[in-house]
């Protein structure tokens, strides 16, 4: 197009012969000035064109709740957007296995735990962490108001789950020298604890601890990471294979996620009404208390979030999360914990809280 704008503003003169600027004046200025409406309007067409983004579909652990808040306030707020990512958020719940749906492909992300990635690794499935929500893990004991620590249930009967044998109970067991004839099943009804002071249940911080409340029982909740639990909460778990082919999709999802989090505790609203939306059951009452339990226990902002950001992950962490596994014959001790995790998506972050 520039070629031939310079052969149009320049005419032959028909007497000399010689190239004349002065007698082609007019044209050649309407002629520019046409030159810069069209490039104006190219301009403007070039700038609505949207680039196609890069699909990502995150799946959760469970059914939409406060917990998962800051995933859906980057969808809600367009930080995933900004991102260049177009992201489905896909609820898991108790039917739904993450790492086989994600390794299935059916999702890209999953909402993982550190002690389900290195049973993984030890099972050979290609998985690693990128990333963590949460600075502690949101598991503990729910009890009634006369119980004045973890240590006093000992010899009394806690209701837990299963996966508790597998996860927090051999910490229980070590730290206090609970013994395994006091669990009993928890059957997620809470009637049973309702009816008797002497038992002592296993809590999710913004759960249990919640429905209690409503129905005007009396409890207290002690968290496990305040007692040196180690692992992460609500952390970002991925293929080896998407940490290598997908390197700038997943770094960006990362980071989106992370700003979304540091939105989503200020201003809850916008991620909450995605919440409401996918999960039908959860109140707006619900979703405040959770809010008002995750500022009040620091999990997004405390520990080395204070300091290194939001987000953050470190060798120290999840060397005591391994070696605990490994002291209580929950992991093969030639299991390399290395491979568990990266710390290549987080480490420059530092979005502060």
């Amino acid at each position: 197009m520039s070629k031939a704008s310079n052969r149009s503003t320049i005419a032959l003169n028909p007497v000399s012969c010689r190239p004349s600027r002065i007698a082609d004046a007019p044209r050649s200025r309407l002629h520019r000035a046409r030159a810069s409406v069209v490039g104006a309007a190219l301009l403007a067409i070039a700038s609505t064109q949207v680039v196609a983004a890069d699909t990502l579909t995150f799946m959760t652990s469970w059914y939409a709740q406060a917990e998962h808040g800051g995933f859906y306030q980057a969808l809600a707020t367009g930080l995933y957007r900004r991102a260049g990512l177009d992201v489905t958020i896909r609820m898991g719940g108790p039917q739904v296995n993450g790492m086989q749906q994600m390794l299935g492909g059916v999702a890209d992300v999953i909402m993982g735990y550190d002690f389900q990635v290195l049973k993984g690794l030890e099972q050979g499935m290609p998985v690693i962490t990128v990333g963590t929500s949460f600075q502690q893990d949101l598991q503990g004991i729910m009890t009634h108001d006369d119980v004045e620590s973890l240590a006093a249930l000992k010899g009394r009967t806690i209701l837990a789950a299963a996966t508790a044998r597998s996860t927090w109970w051999p910490w229980l067991k070590a730290r206090y020298g609970f013994g395994d004839e006091q669990l009993r099943p928890y059957t997620f009804n809470l009637q049973p604890f309702f009816a008797d002071r002497l038992l002592a249940q296993q809590a999710y911080l913004s759960s249990e601890p919640f429905q209690a409340d409503r129905n005007n029982v009396k409890v207290k909740y002690f968290l496990f990471a305040d007692q040196g639990y180690p692992p992460y909460g609500t952390t970002m778990v991925t293929t080896q294979k998407a940490v290598r082919e997908r390197t700038d999709v997943i770094a960006r999802f990362v980071r989106a996620s992370v700003e979304g989090w540091k939105s989503y505790i200020t201003d809850p609203a916008p991620g909450n009404a995605l919440i409401r939306k996918d999960n039908t059951n959860m109140t707006e009452e619900q979703l405040a208390y959770a809010v008002a339990k995750l500022k009040e226990y620091r999990l997004l902002t405390g520990g080395d979030a204070a300091r290194l950001g939001i987000g953050i992950m470190t060798d120290e962490r999840w060397k005591k999360t391994c070696d605990y596994m490994v002291s209580q014959s929950l992991l093969k001790p030639e299991v390399d914990c290395r491979q568990a995790y990266t710390l290549q998506f987080v480490r420059d972050l530092k979005v502060m809280p």
